[in-house]
């Protein structure tokens, strides 16, 4: 399978780090092309794949093209490698707000099937949580090829397109929100009397650590959060402080706001 991946910043850079890890497409076949010349050369050198002199000349021998830019010059690009595209061949556009309609449009290649993708940031390290929308007439074999090419930095889960502004609040934007949250938990730490780094350090594993319990476990989070807490105790006392600040309320607030926000820029 031949691979073209257009952008090589840090999405980009992830999921060909992460393909040529999982043995997914053989180096010398997969072909990268950025704007920063310097930075794509250093990358194909690293993989051993193929730094592209220009889009055109990556995808014109392509079995899948991967189009990871900002969504302004998404459809630029669409219009620069419409005419190249080999039939047949799919295209899977990561960049948010941009929907299969604008992409089509781009094209002007009714034939040529399309995905869109939203990662997050966590795929720079393979912990990545992708949302994933393929139009109907994908064929099945492609299909499963996005997702195992998505895989390798991270889950996919599959969604229909109006359901992608709703991983855009959730997945796409949640690594901010956790964030906050693991700074919030430190400085309570520090607040109590610890130091800095050691606040940071608890913070962060207790996070990770609650994650990996409740997907290796398969535990809703209602029973991780019963199983803890004891009559009068420090954790009850502390989840009521929660609720009376408000924090269920304001963690769905934040994940309807941001896809509201998504819904916005895709113009629909």
């Amino acid at each position: 399978m031949k691979l073209a991946i257009i952008g090589t910043g840090n999405m980009g850079e992830a999921l060909a780090r992460g393909i040529v890890r999982a043995g997914l497409v053989a180096p010398a076949d997969l072909t990268l092309t950025d704007v920063v010349t310097e930075r794509v050369k250093a990358l194909a050198t690293e993989l051993g794949a193929v730094a592209g002199p220009d889009n055109c000349t990556a995808v014109a021998n392509a079995d899948i093209v991967i189009l990871v830019v900002k969504p302004q010059i998404v459809a630029g690009v669409c219009r620069e490698i419409g005419p190249i595209l080999p039939a047949g061949c799919p295209l899977l556009v990561i960049a948010a707000g941009i929907t299969i309609k604008h992409i089509k449009t781009a094209l002007n290649r009714d034939e040529t099937p399309i995905a869109r993708a939203m990662p997050n940031t966590p795929c720079l390290v393979g912990a990545g949580a992708t949302g994933l929308t393929v139009e109907p007439s994908m064929p099945a074999e492609k299909r499963e090829t996005l997702v195992r090419l998505l895989s390798a930095v991270g889950i996919v889960e599959e969604v229909p397109e109006n359901l992608q502004d709703a991983v855009t609040g959730l997945s796409g934007s949640g690594p901010a929100y956790i964030a906050v949250l693991i700074e919030a938990l430190a400085d309570g730490g520090v607040l109590m009397g610890l130091p800095r780094p050691q606040a940071m350090r608890l913070a962060i594993q207790t996070v990770r650590g609650s994650a990996v319990l409740l997907q290796e476990t398969g535990q809703h989070p209602g029973q991780m959060k019963d199983a803890v807490s004891s009559p009068g105790g420090t954790t009850i006392t502390a989840l009521a402080a929660l609720e009376a600040a408000g924090f269920r309320h304001a963690a769905i607030s934040a994940v309807k706001a941001a896809a509201t926000r998504s819904r916005e820029l895709s113009g629909e």
